[in-house]
This record gives structure tokens, sequence and C-alpha cells, in this order.
């Protein structure tokens, strides 16, 4: 029901702090859902922002109040200065091979966005194939995907504008860097599947969404087309759509040797996946369902002839790999090439006539290499605690690359010998910092229910254990995704700050495998954000810091974490980071690509699963009359992913709910979107003014 309509106004304590939040209508309306009453105050802040003008005039507001407070804290230019300093590197990608030709990304330390070089060899000249920097005067338009065609003749590249998951794809001839008139639209989450003869590719598309629309509309009715070179986007060719399932998404991978199109099958975030075989040497040849269910992941990794390899989870919850021969395709007749071992398997390639399958091992890299027949030949050495990333190629290839980088280890380039094993350093970024004066080290410690965590953390060497550190905790915990060390120039401006850097592996991440990931969602979600807590209980057990010097970060799924944890303990957190982060359990579903995390979250139209979602909702969790913790809400207006609404509502209730001094903010960037494709300058600024935002609620003192 709809009832009066009020005005929230700041408490006196703010007031008299000086912060004077801009007045929010509040709306009288509540729902009765499962038989529950749940008011939902503040839903007209759901709204586009461009399509509603009092939307754009409250983020107007907002972001007013917000640059009004963070330009006045001294520190904030220093900060901004010394960023732009460590940030001025060259920065390069691992190379990628195609058609006997190279490519890599390099930013030559301050561009907007990186540009894509080739290269005819390993050591020749390299020349500049896609600036993305000429496409806007201010960096918001970014290159979205690449890939070349398996004989280096063309590329297809994603274009995405403003941050938005909508991406726009078109080809270039490599030699000639002349654009052809291909102009693909209305595409998320997908990829070009070039065929063998280099004249077409298959994407998947939604149907264009409504004027007005495209930002919040549910993304429904996937379909996979093929599309040949030269030819308009009205004349491609429908391959495989399921009207009686709306819901499903579709991906396409052509084997190696160019007869199989692998048609992948998901109907959410869970990797369950179903598995439909195209035969492309046959002209007339239907789609065959191989794996008609989603029980299971099935990850397509390469073929001999018929025989096609997958990553899998199917009785073996940390992964394997197996073979399916499509002439006998029957479960009884897989072969396993590669059994699930004490590691949970991250990823699998084939470089070389090898696989190469990417493990960790409580949470730092494992690399081995197996023959096409499973037997295990080496393992790739790496320097210490880190991440490790790359390893792709083709069967053919005998050489792939890789990066290994960690919180204070600046990322360096590897090329491996996939037939001597020998990694050879081809690249090393120079940053203007001494590695040596910080350390790294992986601790574990006790959740509540007394599941074994590990955690990493990262600080100058010569920490005093006083419990007056200023240390961040970052966390995620969500949609099987690992967090490994890696190098940002924003965590080592925290760090020679003085802060400590935390990152715990919570449950409902990936780092062991299915078990853990099932332990931190649907049902088991508190799990998560227990784990998180228990976190930060440890650091001020060990006297790392204490409550009012213990800040909390995290984006998307880490945004409701932070949202959770702050409304549950709000006493344990001197200031909290929580970033485009899905902050309302109760309606995330209802946009754009929100229906997908049931997978994870569990869905509020089912009774049972709604009262878990209504108990750590952070909107719903908000109460009057709290002293919550210093806040500076992130969002942008036009994430298409998570919706600003989610930010807007939880922003706008914690302000009206607020009873201590600590501020309660809300920064909206403009034309920018969940975060990928981002600015340099825009990234610059944000981190500038998060780490001011740290340093004047948890009163640090700048070395």
């Amino acid at each position: 029901m709809l009832m009066a309509v009020l005005i929230s106004l700041p408490s006196p304590a703010l007031a008299e702090a000086g912060i004077s939040y801009p007045p929010t209508r509040r709306m009288d309306l509540v729902e009765s859902l499962h038989g529950v009453q749940v008011a939902d105050p503040y839903r007209w802040l759901e709204e586009d922002v461009r399509q509603s003008k009092e939307v754009a005039d409250w983020v107007a507001a907002q972001n007013k109040v917000t640059s009004s407070y963070l330009s006045a804290i001294p520190e904030r230019e220093k900060i901004r200065k010394r960023l732009t300093e460590l940030w001025d590197f060259a920065q390069y990608s691992s190379p990628f091979k195609e058609g006997g030709r190279y490519f890599y990304f390099k930013n030559d330390g301050l561009q907007n966005q990186s540009v894509l070089y080739v290269m005819d060899s390993l050591d020749g000249e390299a020349r500049v194939l896609i600036d993305p920097n000429t496409w806007s005067p201010d960096g918001t338009i970014a290159l979205s995907g690449v890939v070349p065609s398996e004989d280096g003749k063309y590329l297809a590249y994603g274009v995405a504008e403003a941050g938005s998951d909508w991406t726009t794809w078109r080809v270039l001839e490599i030699a000639s860097q002349k654009p052809l008139p291909d102009e693909l639209k209305w595409t998320k989450f997908t990829r070009a599947a070039w065929t063998k003869d280099s004249q077409g590719f298959f994407y998947s598309r939604y149907d264009e969404p409504q004027k007005g629309a495209e930002f919040q509309v549910q993304n429904l009715n996937n379909k996979l087309y093929y599309h040949r070179l030269g030819r308009p986007q009205s004349e491609d060719v429908l391959v495989y759509y399921r009207p009686d399932h709306p819901e499903w998404m579709y991906d396409a991978t052509v084997s190696d040797d160019g007869r199989w199109l692998v048609i992948t099958t998901a109907r959410g975030t869970d990797e369950k996946y179903r598995v439909t075989v195209k035969d492309l040497a046959e002209p007339y040849a239907m789609p065959v369902e191989l794996i008609d269910h989603f029980d299971h992941e099935f990850t397509f990794v390469g073929n001999d002839g018929s025989v096609l390899y997958f990553q899998t989870d199917a009785d073996a919850p940390r992964r394997r790999v197996i073979a399916i021969d499509l002439t006998k395709p029957q479960r009884a007749a897989w072969k396993e090439i590669i059994p699930q071992a004490e590691e949970t398997l991250q990823q699998v390639n084939v470089v070389g006539d090898h696989f190469v399958a990417e493990y960790l091992k409580d949470v730092k890299p494992q690399v081995k290499i197996f023959t096409m027949d499973g037997r295990f030949v080496r393992e790739v050495q790496f320097p210490g605690i880190g991440s490790a990333a790359g390893f792709g190629g083709r069967r053919s290839h005998t050489e792939t690359f890789y990066s290994f980088s960690s919180f204070a280890t600046p990322p360096s380039i590897y090329r491996y010998d996939m037939l001597t094993g020998e990694s050879r350093l081809i690249r090393r970024s120079e940053v203007k910092f001494n590695p040596d004066d910080y350390e790294v080290k992986q601790v574990f410690y006790q959740s509540k229910d007394g599941t074994r965590v590990p955690m990493f953390i990262s600080h100058k060497k010569g920490l005093k254990l006083d419990g007056a550190n200023p240390t961040l905790l970052y966390g995620y915990g969500g949609f099987n995704i690992s967090l490994t060390p890696t190098f940002s120039v924003g965590r080592l401006m925290w760090m020679e700050l003085g802060g400590v850097y935390a990152v715990p592996n919570l449950r409902g991440g990936g780092e062991y495998g299915k078990p853990w990931h099932d332990a931190g969602r649907l049902l088991n979600k508190q799990n998560v954000f227990d784990d998180f807590i228990a976190a930060a209980e440890w650091l001020i057990a060990n006297r790392y810091t204490r409550p009012d010097k213990l800040a909390i970060q995290g984006g998307s799924n880490g945004g409701l974490l932070v949202g959770a944890v702050m409304t549950q303990r709000p006493e344990l957190f001197g200031a909290c980071l929580p970033a485009v982060g899905v902050m309302d359990m109760l309606r995330f579903h209802k946009f754009t690509e929100g229906r997908l995390w049931v997978d994870d979250y569990g869905s509020p139209d089912d009774p049972t699963q709604f009262k878990v979602l209504l108990s750590y909702s952070p909107y719903h969790n908000i109460k009057p009359g709290t002293k919550y913790p210093a806040t500076l809400v992130s969002t942008a207006d036009t994430d298409d992913r998570v919706v600003p609404g989610h930010s807007f509502k939880f922003a706008a209730a914690l302000q009206a709910a607020q009873a201590g001094e600590a501020p309660v903010l809300i920064r909206i960037t403009t034309r920018a979107g969940h975060g990928a494709g981002k600015p340099t300058a825009k990234r610059i600024e944000e981190i500038s003014d998060d780490w001011a935002f740290l340093v004047k609620n948890l009163r640090m003192t700048l070395p």
C-alpha cells in the first residue's frame, strides 16, 4: 500500500558535525511478502537517473555534499599526487599469439585506456592496432574484448561505452588496419568464435530493448547467431535458441581443428552447463545435445577428432578432466584423463599437445603440465606467494605466456617453452617504489563455526603489533570466485600510507572447490559474513588494529558483504567502503542480469529463501537510532549489472538512521558502470577519495 509522503531529515548530531544531507523523500510503502510486512520507503530511487528528474536531482545533491566533504580533507591532494606518480609506469599484458602474430596490451602509464599492439615476431617492432583513447575525450569508451581470426587476418573487437555491459562488436583487417563495415549490437558477455575459414564467427545477442529501458530491463531471450563478414547484422543466421527457456544464455567455441561448434548453455552463475555440439563439416547437421542437464560444470577444453575434453566437477568437487567420445557419448563410456587432485583445479588449456592445468593450493598458484593421455610431465615454478595468469594458446603452439604478481610485486611477464619447460622473463614492470620494503604473509584463522579460513596480510616491514595500525579488510565471498594476491597501485598506496591490507578467502568463493562455494551460498550465505567478521576479530585479537582503526571494503557481491556485516556489527568497524553493492536482497532479481544471481543468493520468491535473504539484506536491516561507522557508498550512473538504485536506497536509509556523528556519504560516478573499462583518470580520483576518507575517519597521520 502507498500512503503519505514524508521527508527524511539529518540527525542533530550530524548537523552539529557540519554535514547536512539533502532531504530524501520517504514513501510509506509497505508490502506483504510471504506473510511478512516489508517496508520499502525509498523505492522511487530505483528509477533510472536518465529517466527521472527527481532521481537526477537527488544524485546531483548527494554528489555535491560528498564532493564538498572530500575536497576539504587536507591530505587528499597529497594522496592524489603520489598515487598519480606511482601509477605512471608502463603496464603490459601477457602476449597472445594467433596466425603467426603476437598481440598484447600496453598502457604508457596514465593513458585512460590500454592500447592494443601487434608484432610479427616476439622481438619484432610493435605497432598500434587499436587505440581506444582516440574514441572519446574523457576515455569512457573502452575496448571490451578482442579475438583475432586463426589466420591472423581479421580482428573482432568489442566496444563498450560509459562502463555499460552492452557491447558493440566490430571487425578490423589487421594488415591494413582497415575497419570493415560489420557492426553487431545488443551483445553482453559474449565472444567471437571464428570459423576455420575466417569468413565469420558465432556470437550471442539479445533483442533490442525498448528505448529508455536499456540499463534496467531484464535480459532475456539470448540467441546464438552466425555472422558472415561483410553482411549486415539483420542477415545473421540464428544457430541456437530455446524459446521455451527465455532465461537460458549461450556461449560458443569452435574446436581448434574447426570441426565442432561446442555450445555451452547456462541459466545462471553457478557454472552448471548443458552442452550442445554441431558438426561444422556437415552443412545440414543439426545440433546434438551432449549434456542435457544442469547438474555439473562442463567446460570445453579441446578435442582429438570426435573425442572432446572437458573440465568438470562431475564426481569431482575439486574438478578433473574427462574425455567424451561423440561416437559413444554415454556416461559409462566417459574416460578420466586427469583425476581430481588435493588442490582445486581452476582452468585447463591445451597448448603444444599438452594440458596446462592451473590449480590453487591453499590459494597459491600451482600449474602442472600433462600429456594428452594424462601423464604428469612437470610443474611450473613461481617465485613466491602471488598470482599467476595466462597460459593460453593453441594445440599447435610450442610456447605460452603468463604473468606473475603479488600485493607488493608488480607484474612480470614470462614466456614458457612447452618443449623444455623453461620460463624466460620478457618484461618487468618498473614502479617507483622498493618491493623489499614490504612483506606478504598468509595466516589461517577460525570462523564462528570452527571452519579454518586462510587470509593474506600485506604491509610495510617492521610493523609494530600495538593494535593501532590503520587496517583495510577487503572481501568478496561468492560466485565461486577466488581471491589471490595481485598487484594494485591503489593497494600499494594504502600500504605506503602506513596501512595494513588484509584479504580473507571467505566461503562462497572457489578457493577449495565446490564444497567451499556451497558453504557460502543460498541458505549458507551467513557463513560468508561470519568468516569476514571473524577475520576482523582475528586482526584485533592479534593486535594488528582495533575497531576504530579498522576499515572494510568490497565491490559488487563484496559491496553486499560490507553492507551486511556493517549492519550486523556496526561497532566492529571504524569505516566502510561498499562499492556497487547488491543492497536490496528482495528485488535484485527484477533488474538486468539480477535473475542470474538466484544461483548464489536464492530467490526472494521462495518462502524459505526469502526468510534468509531478509535476515541479512543490508537495506532492510538498517536500524534507526544506531551509531554506524563512517561510510562512503560508491556506485555509477551507468551500472547496468548492479543497478545504482541498490546503493541509492541503502545510502538514503543509512543517512536517515544514523545516530552517531560519523558521515554517511554516497559518491555517484557519471559515465561509468560496474567497473570494467573505467578510465585511469576516474580510477585515480576514486581511489584518492577512498583513501582520503579513511585517513580522516581512521585518524591517520601521513608518513
